[in-house]
């Protein structure tokens, strides 16, 4: 076997990948269900066969994989060995591995696999600067333009963070965390401004191991005393609160 630790390392129940994506050359399989779709009083209109990208199942089940820790820092994987497991080929997995890689997450090692990076204190300590750099000024100057109103919009994505957290489901806990960032930031009307900020923070989030439920819900917490702080616009405190947060791994 090509993995450097064993082979019930990794269980399948991660993966997420769907009994129905059979892998191609590509990474892709097609699935056209019918020709036409029959709806009642009306003539049958063509239906567009979908595509589903087992590249792209695999790396959604590889990333929640290293948050969650179900990947080990330090450990080498292949991509034949993770393929098995996933019930594809090993091209999808080594497609998705060289996206992880491109991340941080991963690195490669030659003619044996991918090596899930240790992160240590100082990376933490600089991505969380670089994201504080971005988030705090964006945030401190939408917080002078946005109405009251658009901050008590985002409370559901909050409290969702909290339920999830509650659960102690770190891989869920990191998806709710990234989509309550992006809602925050796309605010400010900077697309290219968004898409770096969820790249650093994916990068913040893993890999890792599960911290407790404890720690994630005082993280939770922090989205909704940030909205209070935004909707009354006290800025001391929003960027107070926007620097701790970006310091603790979600």
């Amino acid at each position: 076997m090509e993995q450097g630790r064993p082979h019930s390392a990794v269980s399948r129940p991660y993966t997420g990948v769907s009994a129905q994506a059979t892998p191609s050359a590509r990474g892709e399989h097609t699935h056209d269900e019918s020709e036409y779709a029959y709806v009642p009083g009306a003539r049958p209109a063509p239906r567009v066969p979908q595509r589903y990208s087992v590249r792209g199942q695999v790396l959604d089940a590889l990333r929640k994989a290293l948050v969650s820790g179900e990947l080990v820092p330090g450990e080498v994987y292949s991509g034949p060995a993770l393929g098995e497991r996933f019930g594809v080929s090993a091209t999808p997995v080594r497609e998705a591995m060289q996206q992880l890689a491109l991340e941080g997450a991963v690195e490669v090692v030659p003619n044996r696999g991918f090596r899930v990076t240790s992160r240590t204190e100082r990376d933490h300590a600089e991505l969380a600067e670089v994201r504080a750099l971005l988030e705090v000024p964006a945030l401190l100057r939408v917080a002078r333009t946005v109405p009251a109103t658009r901050w008590r919009e985002l409370r559901p994505l909050a409290e969702r963070t909290a339920a999830v957290a509650a659960e102690g489901d770190r891989a869920a806990y990191a998806e709710a965390d990234r989509a309550f960032h992006r809602a925050l930031l796309e605010l400010s009307g900077n697309r290219q401004l968004a898409i770096v900020a969820e790249e650093l923070h994916r990068r913040a989030q893993c890999p890792g191991g599960p911290p407790s439920t404890v720690g994630l819900l005082a993280h939770a917490e922090e989205h909704l005393a940030l909205l209070d702080a935004l909707g009354t616009r006290d800025f001391a405190t929003v960027e107070a609160l926007v620097t701790r947060h970006c310091a603790v791994p979600a």
